[in-house]
């Protein structure tokens, strides 16, 4: 939990409430006494749920990746033996 004061929240109100769509709790205080909480609109997925769906788009990508050649011989066929392109 992310606790600021009123008169600090003033000047990062924008990064406040990006923190609280992406599901930190933000509590605003006012003289050390919690006065509010900035949460996002609609509830999305928990931090745990974001990071698992991460987790299973980077395994997924990895196991189609094809070894081979890289990215620096993808463009040899473009050129002939003397340099100039075909």
């Amino acid at each position: 939990m992310l606790r600021v004061s009123v008169t600090e929240a003033e000047g990062q109100i924008a990064e406040l409430v990006r923190r609280a769509e992406a599901g930190d709790e933000v509590v605003l205080t006012r003289r050390g006494r919690a006065v509010a909480r900035l949460a996002p609109v609609a509830a999305g997925p928990d931090r745990t749920a974001r990071r698992a769906l991460i987790e299973s788009v980077r395994l997924s990508a990895a196991e189609k990746a094809r070894a081979g050649s890289g990215a620096a011989d993808a463009a040899d066929f473009l050129y002939g033996d003397d340099g100039l392109s075909a």
